[in-house]
C-alpha cells in the first residue's frame, strides 16, 4: 500500500494520510447537508439528495485517490448546485429531471474532451480575468442566498431588496452561527465551517428554534425519488435553453477544477515542471463524479479547494482522498441529522462561501477599462439577475467587443467568438 501511494518519495506515513483525509472531509463535511436543502428548494426529495450527495462524494474521491493519487477530493460544488436550484429550475422554470439531464449531458461531454485531451485547450482560450469574474460573481450570488435565507436581508416593494427584521429568532440564529463559524476559521481551526453548523443546530435546539432530530443514527435514505431521472428526461435537452444550461455547468465545473487541481496540487509538491503528473486521470476521476451524480441524483461534482486544509495537515498522496472517501460512506448513516440543518444553519455556510470565493477579485486586471467592464458585469449581474448564467453570458458578449474595440482583437481566441455567437443567441432566446 505505501509503496502503490509512494509514502517513502512524499515522506509521509498512514497516520499523516489519515488525519489529511479526516481534516478534509471535516473542512467539507457541511455540503452533505447544505446541499439537500439547496436542492430541496427546486423540488427534489431532500432524503434522496443527501444520498446521491454522500454517494457521489464517495466514489469520485475514491476514484481521485486510488487511480490519480491526488489529495484531492470531490462532492457536490457549491455555485453548480445554487445555479441548478434558483437558475435553472426556479428562474428558468425547467423540472429537476431535465436539470438532472443537463448535468449528465455535461459530464459525457467532459469525458469525451477529457479522453481527447481538449481540455487544455479550452481552458486557454477563455481570459484568466473572465474566470476570476465568474468565480466572484458565482460567491456574490450564493452569499446573496445565505442572506436571504437568514432573514437578513428581505424584499422591498420600493427598493427590491432591503435589510430585514433582525430580531427575529431564525435570524437572530443565523447571524450567531455566522460570527461563530468566522471566528473559528479566522483562528484556523480546521473544519470551521462544519462546526459553526453543529453549534448553531444545538443552540436552535436548545432554544427552541429547530426540532430536535428523534435519532442520529439511521437507515440510509432512499434513491428512488431521484434515481435515474436523468436517463428518462435526457430527450428533453436538445433545446437552446437547455443548451445555455449545458454549457454553463460545463463552463463554471470546468474551472472550478482546474483552479483547484492546480491549486492543491502546488501545496501539495505534487507539481513538476508546472505540469500536473497523472492530469487525465485526475481530471477523468472528476469527470466520471458528474455523470454519476447525475445518475444518481445530484448536480455537478467537482474538486474541492476545502482538500486544502488536508494538505496542510500533511496529506500528500491519494491514501488521504481513500480515507476521505471511505468517511463519505460512513456518512450515509447519519441522515436523521438532515432535521436540525434549517436555513439559519445553513445560511452562514453559504455567506462564508461566498467570502472565500470573491477573494480572487483582486487578480483582475481593473486598471484595463477593456477588461474590468466585461469582468464587472460578470460578477455584478450573477445576484442581480438571481442567474449565474445570465452573468457568464454578460461577459462573455462584452468581452470580445471591448477588446475589439481597444484594438486588441488578435487576443480574443477564435473559441470566444464561438461563445459569442452563442451568448447572443441566448439573449435573443431570453426576449422572445
Amino acid at each position: 500500500m505505501d509503496k502503490y501511494f509512494g509514502f517513502k518519495e512524499f515522506n509521509t506515513s498512514y497516520k499523516k494520510e489519515a488525519t489529511a483525509g479526516l481534516t478534509t472531509f471535516l473542512a467539507m463535511a457541511y455540503i452533505l447537508f447544505v446541499n439537500p436543502m439547496v436542492l430541496g428548494d427546486a423540488g427534489m426529495d431532500k432524503g434522496a439528495v443527501f444520498t446521491a450527495t454522500a454517494l457521489a462524494a464517495a466514489l469520485g474521491t475514491l476514484f481521485m485517490g486510488i487511480v490519480a493519487k491526488y489529495p484531492i477530493a470531490l462532492a457536490p460544488g457549491m455555485g453548480l448546485n445554487a445555479f441548478f436550484a434558483y437558475s435553472v429550475v426556479l428562474v428558468m422554470d425547467i423540472p429537476w429531471q431535465t436539470a438532472l439531464a443537463g448535468v449528465l449531458m455535461s459530464g459525457i461531454i467532459f469525458i469525451f474532451i477529457t479522453l481527447f485531451k481538449i481540455r487544455e485547450t479550452i481552458i486557454n482560450a477563455i481570459p484568466q480575468d473572465l474566470k476570476f469574474a465568474a468565480a466572484s460573481g458565482i460567491g456574490l450570488f450564493i452569499a446573496f442566498i445565505g442572506l436571504k435565507n437568514a432573514g437578513i436581508i428581505a424584499p422591498n416593494k420600493a427598493t427590491l431588496v432591503s435589510l430585514g427584521d433582525l430580531t427575529t429568532g431564525p435570524t437572530l440564529l443565523a447571524i450567531f452561527g455566522f460570527i461563530v463559524t468566522i471566528l473559528m476559521m479566522i483562528r484556523n481551526i480546521r473544519g470551521g465551517i462544519f462546526y459553526g453548523m453543529v453549534i448553531t443546530a444545538v443552540v436552535g435546539i436548545f432554544a427552541g428554534l429547530i426540532d430536535k432530530p428523534d435519532k442520529i443514527v439511521g437507515a440510509i435514505p432512499s434513491l428512488a425519488p431521484t434515481f435515474g431521472q436523468a436517463f428518462s428526461h435526457f430527450d428533453q435537452i436538445f433545446t437552446i435553453d437547455m443548451m445555455i444550461v449545458v454549457l454553463t455547468f460545463f463552463i463554471v465545473d470546468f474551472f472550478d477544477t482546474a483552479g483547484t487541481l492546480m491549486a492543491v496540487a502546488s501545496q501539495a509538491g505534487i507539481m513538476k515542471d508546472n505540469k500536473l503528473p497523472r492530469a487525465g486521470k485526475a481530471l477523468l476521476a472528476d469527470s466520471s463524479a458528474i455523470a454519476v451524480g447525475a445518475i444518481l441524483g445530484t448536480s455537478s461534482t467537482t474538486a474541492y479547494i476545502e482538500s486544502a486544509s488536508g494538505v496542510a495537515a500533511g496529506g500528500r498522496t491519494g491514501f488521504t482522498s481513500v480515507v476521505t472517501g471511505g468517511l463519505f460512506l460512513l456518512a450515509l448513516f447519519f441522515s436523521p441529522l438532515l432535521v436540525v440543518v434549517t436555513p439559519s444553519v445553513t445560511a452562514p455556510a453559504l455567506i462564508i462561501v461566498g467570502v472565500l470565493m470573491v477573494s480572487v477579485l483582486s487578480k483582475i486586471k481593473w486598471e484595463r477599462l477593456e477588461i474590468a467592464v466585461p469582468a464587472f458585469l460578470t460578477l455584478i449581474a450573477m445576484p442581480l439577475t438571481y442567474s449565474i448564467a445570465t452573468g457568464i453570458a454578460l461577459g462573455f458578449v462584452m468581452y470580445p467587443l471591448t477588446m475589439t474595440v481597444k484594438g486588441r482583437v488578435k487576443e480574443v481566441h477564435p473559441i470566444m467568438w464561438v461563445l459569442f455567437i452563442v451568448f447572443i443567441s441566448y439573449f435573443v432566446f431570453l426576449v422572445e
